[in-house]
Order: C-alpha cells, then sequence, then structure tokens
C-alpha cells in the first residue's frame, strides 16, 4: 500500500508538472534589454483552447531600474503615444479602468509620489426604505492596487481614495463594500495614526502607503500569499459568472524574490488566441511564480510594448485603444 501512495503520489506532480504552460525567452525580439529584464511567450494551449501569452520579468532590485507610471488628463492616447511621450521607455503596459464618457481613470494612479488619479467613489443600487419605499444606495468598494515604494519594495492592497489626501488609503485584506446613502467617499484621517474613517466606519490602513512613490490600480486581486485568491465579490468589478469568461487580459503581480511579473494573454482572435478567464489568469500568475498579483484592465485596452514593440495582437479592429494610464518600465 506504501509504495502504491509513494507512485500516486508521484504520478500527481509529473501530471502537475506538464499542467503548467511552457514559456519560451524571447529577448532576441525585443533587444536590447538590461540583464535584469527578460521577454517571455507562451503558444501552449490554456485548458485545451488556442493560447498566445507573453509576460515581462523585471528584477525589483536592480538599482537602475525605474518603475513608474503616466496618465492624462480628460483625455485618452495609445500605448505607442505613451511610448513617445516618455522618451520611449522599455515597457509600456495598459493599467486602470476608465470611463470612455469622461476618459478619466477609475482607479488609483501614483506618480513620483503623488496621487494623480482616483478611485471611483461609488456606485448606486435601488433598496428598499423603512417604509417600504425605493431609496437609491451606494456601495463604496475598496478595489485592488500595486504600489511599489522608493526602495523599489511592490505591494498590493485594496485601496480607498479622497482628493482631498494626496496619497491612497490602503488595507491589507479585503473589505466588504461599505454601503450608505452618500453618493460620494468621504475619509477622515488622523495624523500619525494606523486607521481611517470612512463615510463613519473606522478602517485600519497600511500607512506605508502615503509614502509609495508609485501605484496602479485595477483589480480584482488575483494572488495572495502564493495562493489564488480572486476578491471579485469584494471589489464589485465583475457581477454573476463574467470572472469565467475569456477576454484578452492584463495582469501584474511580484515573485517572493522580488521578481516583477507583468502579463497580458492575447484574446477575442478565434482560433489563434481564445483569452483567459480571470481563474485561469489568477492560476498564471500563482505559476509564474506571485507572491500576490492584480488584475488590470483587459479587453481592447489590454497591451504591452517592449521597446516600443507589440507583444499580443490587441483585440480591438482600429488598432490599440486609447487610454488614459499605463505601467512603465525605464531603464536609467
Amino acid at each position: 500500500m506504501k509504495k502504491i501512495v509513494i507512485c500516486l503520489h508521484t504520478l500527481f506532480l509529473f501530471v502537475a508538472a506538464k499542467a503548467q504552460l511552457q514559456w519560451v525567452n524571447v529577448d532576441s525580439l525585443y533587444a536590447p534589454l538590461p540583464a535584469t529584464v527578460h521577454v517571455y511567450k507562451c503558444t501552449d494551449s490554456l485548458d485545451g483552447a488556442p493560447n498566445i501569452a507573453y509576460y515581462v520579468e523585471a528584477n525589483l532590485r536592480h538599482s537602475r531600474l525605474i518603475f513608474d507610471t503616466d496618465t492624462t488628463i480628460n483625455r485618452r492616447i495609445t500605448p505607442t503615444a505613451f511610448y513617445q511621450k516618455n522618451a520611449k521607455p522599455l515597457v509600456v503596459m495598459n493599467g486602470t479602468f476608465f470611463s470612455f464618457e469622461s476618459n478619466k481613470n477609475l482607479n488609483p494612479i501614483v506618480k513620483n509620489g503623488k496621487l494623480v488619479a482616483q478611485n471611483l467613489s461609488s456606485s448606486s443600487f435601488k433598496a428598499l426604505g423603512s417604509y417600504g419605499d425605493s431609496i437609491i444606495m451606494y456601495n463604496h468598494p475598496a478595489r485592488g492596487v500595486l504600489g511599489i515604494n522608493k526602495h523599489n519594495k511592490a505591494d498590493i492592497g485594496w485601496a480607498f481614495t479622497d482628493t482631498t489626501y494626496p496619497f491612497p488609503f490602503v488595507l491589507q485584506y479585503a473589505l466588504k463594500p461599505l454601503k450608505d446613502t452618500k453618493k460620494h467617499t468621504r475619509i477622515d484621517y488622523v495624523k500619525n495614526t494606523d486607521y481611517c474613517v470612512i463615510n463613519g466606519v473606522t478602517v485600519p490602513m497600511d500607512k506605508r502607503w502615503k509614502k509609495m512613490q508609485t501605484a496602479i490600480g485595477g483589480g480584482p486581486v488575483l494572488v495572495q500569499n502564493n495562493t489564488e485568491a480572486i476578491t471579485n465579490n469584494e471589489e464589485l468589478l465583475f457581477a454573476g459568472k463574467a470572472i469565467k469568461d475569456k477576454h484578452p487580459r492584463t495582469a501584474i503581480g511580484y515573485t517572493n524574490d522580488r521578481k516583477l511579473i507583468l502579463l497580458v494573454v492575447e484574446g477575442r482572435n478565434k482560433g489563434v488566441a481564445d483569452g483567459a478567464s480571470l481563474i485561469q489568469l489568477a492560476k498564471l500568475m500563482v505559476d509564474l511564480g506571485c507572491k500576490e498579483a492584480l488584475n488590470l484592465d483587459g479587453g481592447g485596452s489590454s497591451c504591452m510594448l517592449v521597446n516600443g514593440k507589440p507583444t499580443i495582437k490587441v483585440s480591438d479592429k482600429t488598432g490599440e485603444r486609447p487610454i488614459p494610464g499605463v505601467f512603465i518600465i525605464k531603464n536609467e
């Protein structure tokens, strides 16, 4: 019996290893690259469906790499335009969700230590009032954000923002959305404490985020403690069974040995690349060694340029979708 158990365990490990995708180094296609940055491509099928994906691995310990963001004001431009605008950096990747109507980011962006884009304050829903009448209520969700401090140490948490403060208020655990009749998210913060009061609710905050140098928001968080843990219900992003839908995807995360992972998955390319579900995306980030990982805007927005060259084929028929915010890696 003992021998059978050992054999079955060995077989399980073999099957699990076979299930992982095979990634091929394609640095030569995107040269020149610093020695601490690599580009990988995968064309293995994803759960039996056609697949194309790329990821960039960048060493956060490399002092000559600059991890940055950029955004626009009341307008959107393509990732290639961001590439030109930022003096042709090493990597440009799409980031936040945004409003097509206002062209504004709907997630936080921190650039040079300053909060330059805000979280979506709230979303409304109808509820029954005390007398059986219909009233408008509001959800105030904390949504996923990745930050990098001046020492190039990364962290992922769940953020609230308030336009009266120059930094995001970040929690280290997923919080059920706050519900009330207030349209705006008001934050009251007592200096030098480790908590804030959000619309009357006291919430513990991570003080390190007051000094984050760079941050990009999205959601939901995909990976926590090296384990798939999708906080979609807490972040109120994809309704119903939408986390199982396949689309082009963008994700960002970091490993225990301080490698930053930027992943894009091609999709909506019938017979060539079906895309990935959020469940598959989380597994991909775990398989790549991520300690924590975050979903960013996907679909037609998904795009990553390395030295100005495209990786995946974007899904919009008109080409790169104009967006209001990007994540950038520069090489000094």
